[in-house]
């Protein structure tokens, strides 16, 4: 089953994560917003993973005590996509 979602991300540079999930499988990711090389590259390693892998490795990342993360807000938004 395939999935998509809009997320808002809060406490970052982002400002919107779209996903598609299709059988558990992370098959797109874009970020609107952010640092444009980090949210590229995060999108490219986390496509064809599976999304359960991605939320294990990156949720809880940091960035600069804010208690939050682009990575960390991906892992959030995954969670909402798998649910």
């Amino acid at each position: 089953m395939k999935k998509k979602l809009t997320y808002t991300p809060g406490g970052v540079c982002s400002r919107q994560i779209e996903v598609e999930v299709e059988d558990g499988i992370v098959r797109s990711v874009e970020f609107t917003g952010g640092c444009h090389g980090n949210t590229q590259g995060l999108s490219a390693l986390v496509t064809g993973m599976r999304a359960e892998t991605v939320i294990e490795r990156l949720k809880g990342i940091d960035c600069k005590g804010k208690g939050t993360s682009c990575p960390d807000q991906l892992a959030r938004a995954l969670e909402q996509a798998v649910e």
